[in-house]
C-alpha cells in the first residue's frame, strides 16, 4: 500500500501548490505550462512507450487531441475551483467524477449497474450537490466561483476519464497515451500563455517543474500500485480515491482553516460513502 500511500500524497500535494500559488506570487498557467514539460520528459525516460502503436488505422486521434486540450484547460479549472472553493470541496469533486465515467460505461460501453453501483451514483449525486451548497450569502467565498469551479472541475475530470477509457478500448498502451497528451497539452497551454503575451518567470517555472514531478509521480505510483497488487485492483481504486478525498479534507480543514456548513460536511461524509459503493459494486 506504499505506492498507494505515495500516489495519494501526490494528488493533494498538487492541490496544496495550487492553493498557496496566490500566496507566493506564482502563475498558475505558467506552472501548468511547465508541469507538461516535466510530465512529458518523465514519461518519455521512465515509461519509455514506444510510438509504433500510433502508427495504427484505428489510432483514436480525435480523443487524444481533445485530451490534449482539456487535460491543461481543467488543471487551470481546477487551480480556480482550490483558489475560490478550497481544496476539500475541489478534491472531492474530482473524485466523485467517477460517477461520469460510470454513466458513460452504462451508455456506450454496455457495462452493467449492480445495486452498489446505483446506490453509489445516488449517494455521489447528493453528496456533490451538498458540497457545493451555499449556507448564506454573507459567507466568505460565497457565489458563482464557490460552486461553479468544483461543478466545472467534477464534470471536466469525467470527460477525461471517458476519454482515457476510449483510448484504452483502442488498445493504445498507457505510457503512449500519456506521453501524446502530455505532448499535445504542453503545445496548448503555452498557447495559452503566449496568448496571454506573460512574463515569463523564474519563480513560475521553478513551482512547474515541482508540479510536474507531483503530476507524474501521482501516475507512476498509481500505476506501480496496481502493479504490485495484480490481483486486487478494487482495493487500489478504492484507497486511491477515498485517500485523497480524506486527506484532502484533512489538508483544508487543519492546515488552511477551510470552513464547511454543516450540510458541506454531510456532502463530505457522502462523497467518502460513495466513492466506497462505487468502486465496490
Amino acid at each position: 500500500m506504499t505506492y498507494v500511500l505515495l500516489s495519494v500524497l501526490c494528488s493533494v500535494l498538487v492541490s496544496v501548490l495550487l492553493k498557496v500559488s496566490g500566496r507566493y506570487r506564482l502563475d498558475v498557467g505558467q506552472a501548468v505550462a511547465w508541469n507538461y514539460v516535466v510530465a512529458g520528459g518523465l514519461a518519455l525516460t521512465v515509461l519509455r512507450p514506444s510510438l509504433a502503436p500510433l502508427r495504427h488505422a484505428g489510432t483514436p486521434w480525435p480523443a487524444l487531441i481533445a485530451l490534449g486540450v482539456l487535460l491543461p484547460t481543467v488543471f487551470l479549472v481546477l487551480a480556480a475551483s482550490v483558489r475560490h472553493a478550497g481544496i476539500v470541496r475541489s478534491d472531492a469533486a474530482q473524485r466523485l467524477s467517477l460517477l461520469i465515467s460510470l454513466l458513460a460505461a452504462f451508455v456506450w460501453f454496455g457495462q452493467r449497474f449492480d445495486a452498489l453501483t446505483a446506490a453509489g451514483c445516488v449517494l455521489g449525486l447528493l453528496a456533490m450537490a451538498a458540497m457545493v451548497w451555499r449556507q448564506r450569502h454573507g459567507d466568505a467565498g460565497a457565489g458563482v466561483a464557490s460552486w461553479g469551479f468544483p461543478v466545472a472541475v467534477f464534470i471536466g475530470a469525467g470527460v477525461i476519464d471517458v476519454l482515457f477509457k476510449r483510448v484504452a478500448a483502442a488498445s493504445i498502451p498507457l505510457g503512449t497515451a500519456l506521453l501524446v497528451t502530455f505532448g499535445l497539452a504542453l503545445a496548448v497551454a503555452f498557447a495559452i500563455e503566449f496568448a496571454r503575451r506573460v512574463h515569463f518567470t523564474l519563480r513560475s517555472l521553478a513551482a512547474g517543474v515541482l508540479l510536474g514531478l507531483l503530476n507524474f509521480g501521482n501516475i507512476l505510483f498509481y500505476l506501480r500500485a496496481h502493479r504490485a497488487l495484480p490481483h486486487n485492483p478494487a482495493l487500489v481504486f478504492a484507497s486511491m480515491n477515498l485517500g485523497v478525498v480524506a486527506l484532502g479534507a484533512l489538508t483544508g480543514l487543519l492546515l488552511f482553516r477551510e470552513r464547511l456548513g454543516r450540510i458541506n460536511a454531510a456532502g463530505l461524509g457522502l462523497a467518502l460513502l460513495a466513492v466506497g459503493l462505487l468502486v465496490h459494486g
